[in-house]
C-alpha cells in the first residue's frame, strides 16, 4: 500500500527528500508510464543563485512561484526537457528538479521513447532522460499534479531514512556545493555526480 503524498507546501529542502519513492505517472496517446522517483535536487528560488528564479519572476519561470503541486518544465541547453515539482508558499518561488527515477510501469513505451536497447536502470537516469522516458514536454508546463490527468504525482513506498543520501548538486555553476541533492543510496538508477567545469566557489 502506498503512502499519502507528502505536503508540498513546506520549504523545498524539506519536501525534496520526501519525494523519494513517490510515483510520477504520465498518460499520453501512446500510453502510460510510471516512474518511482529516486533522485532529486532542491532549488530555493530568489535566495538561490542556481535557481531560474534567482533574478525574479519572468514569463519562463512563472510556474515556479506557485501554487505548489504544479509541474515546471523547461528546456535545458536547447536539447532536453527537465521537470520540477513546485513547492512551498504561493507567490514565493521554489521547486524540486526530478533527476532520476525507476520505471515501474510502461517500460516498453519508455524504452521506445529513449531509443535503442537501453538497460532498465538507465531509462530515466538524468533529468533529460527522465522526461523523455515519461513523454514530458513543454505542453506539461504548469500541469496540476494533484488533480490533473495527463501527469500526476502520488505517494509511494516508504523510504527508510538510512537509505537517503545528501550531497552537492550536479552540473550547476553557482551554489553547486549546497547540500540540496537527495538520492537513494546504492540505487542503480541514480546519476553519477559531476562537478560543472564552470563551477564557482560559494560565498
Amino acid at each position: 500500500m502506498n503512502l499519502p503524498l507528502p505536503d508540498l507546501s513546506r520549504p523545498v529542502e524539506e519536501v525534496a527528500p520526501d519525494l523519494l519513492g513517490c510515483l510520477l505517472r504520465t498518460q499520453t496517446d501512446e500510453g502510460e508510464v510510471v516512474a518511482r522517483i529516486t533522485e532529486v535536487e532542491a532549488y530555493e528560488g530568489e535566495a538561490d543563485p542556481a535557481s531560474h528564479a534567482y533574478r525574479g519572476r519572468n514569463e519562463r519561470n512563472a510556474v515556479m512561484f506557485g501554487p505548489a503541486g504544479h509541474l515546471y518544465v523547461y528546456r535545458s541547453h536547447g536539447l532536453h526537457w527537465c521537470a520540477n515539482i513546485v513547492t512551498g508558499t504561493d507567490g514565493i518561488a521554489s521547486a524540486v528538479l526530478l533527476r532520476a527515477g525507476r520505471v515501474v510501469e510502461g517500460e516498453d513505451l519508455a524504452r521506445k521513447r529513449r531509443g535503442g536497447k537501453i538497460e532498465s536502470p538507465r531509462l530515466a537516469r538524468g533529468p533529460g532522460n527522465f522526461c523523455q522516458a515519461l513523454g514530458i514536454t513543454a505542453e506539461h508546463n504548469g500541469a496540476d499534479l494533484l488533480t490533473g490527468t495527463s501527469v500526476t504525482l502520488s505517494g509511494g513506498e516508504r523510504v527508510p531514512p538510512a537509505l537517503i543520501r545528501v550531497g552537492p548538486r550536479v552540473g550547476v555553476s553557482r551554489a553547486h556545493d549546497w547540500p540540496h541533492r537527495f538520492y537513494l543510496a546504492g540505487d542503480s538508477t541514480v546519476s553519477a555526480y559531476r562537478l560543472s567545469p564552470r563551477a564557482k566557489p560559494s560565498g
